[in-house]
């Protein structure tokens, strides 16, 4: 576990308060000496980018960015299991999606004492409600769909939430019912899919089993305090929500220019979906997207004024 480097310093230093004269100064200044050398190689990051390394004040900052997403759960005890789970964790928030019964005695039975997860969790009707604020969304899956996305073992999707929420970003980690899991249209509004490396011959993890293993990964790495640092930008990306308007747009705008040609439009409208998804515009860059398609709509309705 790593251990901030100003509390290595002040262990080490108090060991020798003992110590006198400038023995004393040696041998402290030695063992800080040794402290940041450990620091730097533990700080030191496999998949090539610069890690960074959260304060005191960040961590305690991040479960509050960080929402557990339930979509269309069958079972209310599994909603109560679930934020037994998080709350173990020191998470808090858990946002439900058309949930069958919810507030249940079961889910309050199950939850073992976190009621107040349950009292403070929202209910949507619908995924894009539920997440419409949020600039990173991880979809937890057992098996590929239709839909192609990058997938992230927990360990790494854990690394990825915390330096978007050490941004100040607000992340979703979204899991399906039950029995089917995530839909192809839940899944589409996913950045990445988390998947959990189990016995193949025997994957069957239940809903709030899927919770904890992230979760925990999750408060691992919040203690070892270090997030694979983000790349630079000025701006945080888009939401959700102000994505999905765009894509609106610019299915409007294709159907006003005919660019389908009567073809079905879902296979590309999906594909154009995951390139802004990988791309994450920030607001400007999607206010100038929105003006680019205002400007072909109307220049659509002069050419069939003309005609």
């Amino acid at each position: 576990m790593l251990v901030p480097l100003d509390g290595v310093e002040k262990n080490e230093a108090s060991r020798h308060t003992g110590a006198s004269g400038a023995q004393g100064s040696r041998s402290t200044r030695a063992h800080q000496t040794r402290a940041r050398v450990t620091i730097t190689q533990t700080l030191h990051n496999p998949d090539g980018h610069d890690p960074i390394k959260m304060t005191d004040h960040s961590v305690a900052d991040i479960p509050a960015r960080i929402r557990f997403v339930l979509a269309r759960t069958s079972h209310p005890g599994n909603i109560g299991a679930a934020a037994r789970a998080i709350r173990t964790m020191g998470f808090r928030r858990l946002a439900l999606v058309a949930p069958q019964s919810f507030p249940h005695c079961e889910a309050t039975a199950l939850a073992a004492g976190a009621d107040d997860v349950l009292d403070a969790a929202s209910v949507s009707a619908e995924l894009p409600a539920a997440i419409a604020d949020c600039r990173l969304v991880l979809g937890a899956t057992a098996r590929r769909r239709g839909v192609v996305l990058d997938e992230l073992n927990p360990r790494e999707a854990a690394q990825r939430v915390l330096a978007a929420a050490a941004a100040g970003q607000e992340v979703a980690l979204l899991f399906g019912n039950e029995r089917v899991g995530l839909e192809n249209d839940e899944i589409k509004l996913c950045h990445a899919a988390i998947k959990i490396p189990s016995d193949p011959e025997y994957s069957s993890l239940n809903l709030a089993q899927a919770v904890q293993v992230i979760a925990y990964e999750l408060r691992v790495a919040m203690l070892e305090g270090i997030a694979a640092r983000p790349p630079p930008r000025v701006d945080p990306p888009a939401s959700a929500a102000e994505l999905a308007t765009y894509l609106d747009h610019l299915a409007r705008t294709l159907d006003d220019i005919e660019f389908h040609k009567g073809r079905s439009p879902r296979t590309i409208l999906q594909r154009l979906h995951r390139l802004f998804l990988r791309a994450q515009p920030d607001k400007r860059e999607v206010r100038i997207l929105h003006g680019i398609l205002s400007d072909t709509q109307r220049m659509a309705r002069m050419a069939r004024k003309g005609d």
